[in-house]
């Protein structure tokens, strides 16, 4: 990885090493979140690809899928960003069993407390990700309060690729899918800066 690496110089053996931590991470979450609904969840092997910001949004349904996404700033050793992505239907769902069937799904807006719900499970959701890429690297990675948005996936995904296109057009999306009474899907996608990926990279004994 010379001074002018981009996330497009990315070779097979780096990208072998971020699915691996990928893997690791989403199932990280997805343990978290059977802990928390205190019930069984499968997960699949999730999908691990670096695509540009313009095929993310294919990837996820289309640019105009209403998703519910938690976004906040990543700190610390590593620099960057990391966001959570599910169908509105699947925040819907997954908002109501944190609420004990409490919550509303048969309505199509948020309320306060369904918000409030949902920005939890975001916090809870990306916090373990990020905790397992920390305990893997042994670097000190803090994540900034989360932010929820609820639009059209473009629309989410232009937070990022705005702040953060700069190192390359492509980023790592982790297409997770989880099983509970209906399939989820869910999606990590993390951004970190150049510098970032050299130190993780070096955290784990890869030349840079």
């Amino acid at each position: 990885m010379g001074e002018d690496f981009t996330l497009d110089d990315m070779t097979t053996e780096y990208m072998d090493v971020l699915k691996e931590l990928g893997n690791i991470g989403a199932g990280n979450a997805t343990t978290a979140l059977a802990s928390m609904l205190q019930e069984r969840i499968d997960m699949k092997v999730p999908q691990v690809q670096m695509l540009t910001f313009q095929e993310v949004g294919a990837a996820i349904g289309g640019e105009e899928t209403v998703m519910a996404g938690v976004y906040l700033l990543v700190e610390g050793d590593i620099q960057g960003s990391m966001m959570f992505l599910s169908r509105k239907t699947t925040a819907k769902h997954l908002v109501n069993q944190m609420m004990m069937g409490m919550g509303h799904p048969e309505l199509d807006e948020f309320d306060e407390m369904e918000m409030s719900a949902l920005k939890e499970l975001g916090n809870i959701m990306t916090g373990s990700y990020l905790n397992a890429l920390s305990d893997l690297t042994h670097l000190k990675i803090y994540p900034s309060v989360p932010q929820v948005t609820i639009d059209m996936a473009g629309a989410i995904l232009s937070v990022p690729a705005i702040e953060f296109g700069t190192i390359g057009d492509k980023i790592l999306i982790i297409q997770t899918n989880f099983t509970d009474d209906l399939d989820i899907d869910g999606y990590f996608i993390l951004v970190p800066d150049v510098d970032s990926y050299k130190k993780i990279m070096s955290s784990l004994g890869m030349p840079v």
